[in-house]
């Protein structure tokens, strides 16, 4: 049910990737920006509904859209939270992106996701930590939940492949 890889998040054929949005859902730089490029403006277009709707999305939460022209069916965009040492419930808002992106998965009957690092980049979350909070929310949702879906955990980068390959 949980898989590790190491590469392109947006080469992806699954039926949904999780984007590392910020709160604004416009895209912006990183695994963010790479999504709404390989996936064109069909993305956008969608998520700028969203914002019309409730404006944006909040830390923690998700929203799902189209995967416009990438081989995934969705894209679910999470906010995950900025780094600040920890003070500000940061671990339980990075828990929550998670969980928020898994529970849609579910709503939209979907079989397979692959998550990115989220938070990892320019918010600062440490990447050994913001690792077992991701493995250790999704084996919690799966064994709670009745649905079946298939976990990719997608590592651009060798250092946080590593980190996840030991943790799995």
């Amino acid at each position: 049910m949980i898989e590790l890889l190491k590469g392109d998040i947006t080469k992806l054929e699954v039926d949904a990737i999780v984007n590392a949005a910020n709160s604004s859902l416009l895209g912006g730089g990183g695994v963010d920006g790479a999504i709404h490029r390989a996936g064109g403006p069909a993305i956008l277009e969608e998520c700028q509904r969203i914002r019309a709707k409730q404006g944006g999305c909040m830390v923690g939460e998700a929203v799902i859209t189209t995967g416009g022209n990438l081989p995934a069916k969705f894209v679910i965009h999470t906010v995950g939270p900025t780094w600040n040492g920890g003070k500000n419930n940061e671990e339980a808002l990075l828990a929550s992106a998670y969980r928020s992106s898994l529970a849609l998965a579910v709503e939209h009957q979907l079989q397979s996701i692959a998550f990115p690092n989220i938070s990892t980049g320019v918010y600062r979350f440490p990447k050994d930590r913001a690792a077992e909070i991701a493995i250790d929310t999704v084996k919690e949702f799966l064994n709670f939940s009745s649905a079946e879906i298939k976990v990719t955990f997608v590592c651009y980068d060798e250092e946080n492949y590593w980190i996840y390959e030991e943790l799995i």
